[in-house]
């Protein structure tokens, strides 16, 4: 607790019958709490874990300042129990994937859309004039299937190259709609931008969603935008030193993760627990062990320089 920063991340990692809670400091990517429980949390547990994380904190004089989540509902009530007007910080990341599936499912809707628009043909070579222009119709329609799916990424990716503009507004000049749904991704990436204050952002965020309105397929599809959660992803704009990511507990949910592949046998709740404790005692003599390592390289270094 030497070097706490006063922001942290707070996450649950479900390990079978099992659930593992971590507080991890969002600045030095450094485990700080755990808890494993033998039941799904719920909100009377994330309470008493942030109590007793409370209760080291005041041991030792330090305050929180932020805390940074997904989006589970989880956590805002413990939160504002235990800790009370704090800045409470949604992972911007989870909040941008949930925008992103909900785009690609609009256009997985749009391709279902058209295969329904292709003219049932018999099989074989078409014979006639009616069912030459069903088949080059056909062809038309399967053709842009394959495009949409081909280029989807373009619909959700960060920035776009001329080239990749010029695909997109080929595959999309029969579809108004999932033309839109691109001029959205845009408008949700604008949010974020760290340039502008959370007001600015949450004027931004109004005007999206009186432009969603106006498209009743997208309005469905992106009900995500209409998320209280995506206000709380912009609490970080205010806050230069606060964290927009929970990068820092997934950091630690990998580890975990990796950690149950070389030791599939830990499948206690004791054992689990004590996995965690030796690796965390790892991490705070690894300092340590890297300063041994260098001085050991740089006397063996001054050794040979007065042997050659």
């Amino acid at each position: 607790m030497a070097d706490f920063s006063g922001y942290i991340a707070a996450d649950e990692l479900y390990d079978g019958p099992f659930c593992v809670l971590f507080i991890v400091d969002n600045h030095r990517f450094r485990r700080l709490y755990y808890q494993v429980l033998d039941h799904n949390p719920t909100n009377e547990d994330i309470t008493r874990f942030f109590q007793r994380f409370k209760q080291i904190l005041d041991a030792h004089g330090l305050t929180v300042k932020g805390i940074t989540t997904d989006g589970s509902p989880l956590y805002p009530e413990p939160i504002e129990t235990v800790f009370g007007e704090v800045e409470h910080q949604v992972c911007e990341f989870h909040v941008i994937k949930e925008v992103i599936m909900a785009i690609l499912k609009a256009i997985a809707q749009a391709r279902k859309r058209l295969k329904r628009q292709k003219t049932k043909c018999s099989r074989g070579r078409p014979s006639g004039t009616k069912a030459k222009q069903a088949s080059r119709k056909n062809k038309r329609i399967q053709s842009k299937i394959t495009r949409l799916f081909e280029h989807r990424y373009l619909f959700v990716k960060h920035s776009l190259t001329a080239k990749e503009k010029n695909i997109l507004q080929g595959i999309t000049r029969d579809l108004p709609h999932l033309r839109a749904s691109r001029a959205i991704m845009d408008e949700v990436y604008r949010l974020f931008d760290r340039r502008c204050r959370m007001d600015t952002a949450l004027e931004k965020l109004a005007q999206l969603r009186r432009r969603i309105r106006r498209f009743r397929r997208l309005a469905r599809t992106l009900k995500k935008l209409f998320s209280p959660n995506l206000e709380k992803s912009l609490t970080f704009l205010d806050d230069s030193l606060l964290p927009a990511t929970s990068n820092a507990v997934e950091r630690a949910n990998r580890r975990h993760r990796k950690m149950q592949k070389s030791i599939y046998r830990v499948r206690t709740r004791e054992h689990i627990s004590q996995r965690i404790a030796v690796d965390m005692q790892r991490d705070v003599y690894i300092a340590r062990q890297s300063c041994t390592i260098k001085t050991l390289h740089r006397s063996r270094t001054g050794e040979m320089r007065k042997i050659g």
